[in-house]
């Protein structure tokens, strides 16, 4: 999204949400140019029974919702670990 970042992580314990965040701020500002970044986070832990692959797609999905472009293939920005080479980008955002 141009002016917020979406993204799900998975801690492993060594870092807190909060570090890793101060991380990847501290050091796309300094890639980027200093005050690219709002003071503030908003997070959310999912829960045990919450369904990361739909919550994934749910994240990658923003770009279309918000008319950005009308395929994910259009959206350079994006990632995901449930994707294979070879697959279709938008078969993500489809219901199972």
């Amino acid at each position: 999204m141009p002016d917020h970042l979406h993204a799900l992580v998975s801690l492993t314990g060594k870092l807190s949400l909060s570090q890793v965040m101060q991380r990847v701020k501290g050091r796309s500002s300094r890639a980027l140019g200093g005050g690219l970044w709002q003071p503030g986070l908003h997070d959310h832990a999912l829960r045990a029974e919450e369904d990361r692959v739909a919550v994934g797609r749910y994240v990658i999905a923003n770009p279309v919702r918000a008319g950005l472009v009308t395929s994910l293939r259009d959206w350079p920005y994006w990632y995901c670990r449930w994707f294979e080479p070879g697959d279709d980008p938008d078969d993500l955002l489809r219901e199972d």
